[in-house]
């Protein structure tokens, strides 16, 4: 994976970027997400990434305005991502528009502290990358003090043909500046991915995936971890997986390591009616105040049209905070199931993780081992270097589970509960040609709850 010659000249050094960030005179991420906890609220943040600097910067300035969020969002185009740094920069000279995010890269480190500079809130680099090496030293140099991704999760889900040992090495890079940072006195936000393929993840593998990353990253030098979780749609299940998050984190890392919980809000197929996409919306938020988040990433009413203008992203984030009222203390889920449900995700991870852990192991070479075996596994994965053999299936209630779970090496107890709940104790299979047809109709969950007829 070798950078394009159009990749970025001098940056300034690690020493001088991090007395940058310490004289912004705003937050970091890492502080802005320790204050939400504290103050009890989940904190907010869209997703958000355009083209051009001028139309990059008037959209940062908008949400602040109208909308407060409290970590702004530079999602990168996907030139970038791939390191195809010349395309982009032909792309902004000539079509900026055409871009699918902002060409952090190519508009140079300067333009993005000018970007830093506008808006009070801090910003964090959503990009999608499996080697973001150059990106994430232009982040750095432009005082950015959140960044997304992870080897696994920013690469299976995505690529073809990137190899694990690759990517995994490329992300060791990036944890490796940010211990250096942090000794510099700046704790940089590593959000790891945990969302994956967005299709249907059954939590114990989002939570396998992000454990994993998260030791990585940790011995690289991080400080500071934000672990997403993608919304299921099943208020039981994902307050479960989200209160899992610290329990791992006591388990599996540094005592000082900040941890935080963040729920990405339903990333599958959204309504179409606007008034059926606020509902959804403002579960979402719900969930994460249930659940004990301490970030939201938003989502819009425009979902099912395609990429959500300034207006629908104000209005997402408005919306998301009537979750934070004080007004809503009353509200509460069932907390025996709760327990019930989040013993077993910790039992079908450690199921999952423990054999990678196991002591004089070199973890990143048994991950790579893993995924070869298929004993650590993604379902929907774009990489040839995952099986793929998981198939997930809804419940009757809308939870999540496993159909089939391939090589995972899940006990016989945890595979004959999927099981029941999927089937009855006795119940059948799945019968031969009716796969696709269930897998359909659990991807159109919420369009189906609110009676839509498909597209």
């Amino acid at each position: 994976m070798s950078p394009s010659a159009a990749a970025p000249g001098v940056l300034p050094g690690l020493r001088e970027s991090a007395a940058y960030i310490a004289g912004l005179g705003k937050p970091t991420a890492a502080e802005v997400l320790a204050g939400a906890r504290d103050d009890g609220r989940v904190a907010l943040q869209p997703r958000c990434g355009v083209g051009g600097h001028a139309e990059m910067k008037a959209l940062l300035l908008a949400l602040e305005a109208e909308a407060g969020p409290d970590v702004l969002t530079l999602t990168i185009d996907s030139h970038t991502r791939l390191r195809r740094f010349d395309r982009a920069a032909r792309t902004l000279a000539t079509r900026p528009q055409d871009l699918n995010g902002y060409p952090l890269v190519s508009h140079g480190w300067r333009r993005g502290r000018e970007l830093n500079e506008a808006v009070g809130a801090p910003l964090e680099i959503r990009h999608g990358s499996p080697d973001p090496r150059v990106l994430f030293d232009v982040a750095v140099a432009a005082g950015i003090t959140s960044f997304e991704g992870g080897g696994i999760s920013y690469n299976l889900p995505y690529s073809k043909d990137v190899p694990l040992s690759a990517s995994l090495a490329a992300w060791e890079a990036v944890d490796r500046r940010c211990g250096a940072l942090a000794d510099l006195g700046v704790v940089v936000d590593r959000e790891l991915f945990g969302t994956l393929t967005a299709v249907l993840v059954p939590p114990s593998i989002s939570l396998a995936v992000s454990v994993l990353e998260a030791v990585l990253a940790t011995r690289a030098g991080v400080k500071c971890l934000s672990v997403a979780y993608p919304q299921g749609g099943h208020l039981v299940q994902d307050v479960a997986a989200l209160e899992a998050i610290e329990i791992l984190a006591r388990h599996h890392l540094p005592a000082d390591v900040q941890v935080h919980p963040v729920l990405h809000e339903f990333m599958g197929v959204f309504p179409r009616q606007r008034g059926h996409a606020e509902d959804l919306i403002l579960y979402g938020a719900l969930v994460a105040r249930l659940g004990g988040a301490s970030k939201l990433i938003t989502k819009t009413y425009e979902e099912a049209a395609g990429i959500p203008g300034t207006r629908a992203n104000i209005d997402g984030l408005r919306l998301a905070d009537r979750a934070n009222s004080r007004l809503l203390d009353f509200l509460s889920v069932d907390r025996d199931r709760v327990r019930e449900e989040r013993g077993w995700i910790l039992a079908e991870v450690a199921e999952i993780v423990e054999p990678v852990l196991e002591r004089g192991r070199d973890p990143a070479a048994a991950i790579v081992e893993a995924f070869a075996r298929g004993t650590l596994d993604i379902p929907f994965s774009a990489s040839r270097f995952a099986r793929s053999a998981i198939v997930p299936k809804r419940d009757a209630e809308g939870a999540i589970r496993y159909l089939s779970a391939g090589a995972l090496p899940l006990s016989g107890t945890t595979l004959r509960r999927h099981h029941e709940l999927l089937h009855g104790p006795d119940g059948p299979g799945t019968p031969p040609g009716s796969l696709l047809a269930d897998l359909t109709r659990d991807i159109n969950y919420f369009p189906n709850l609110f009676c839509e007829e498909p597209t």
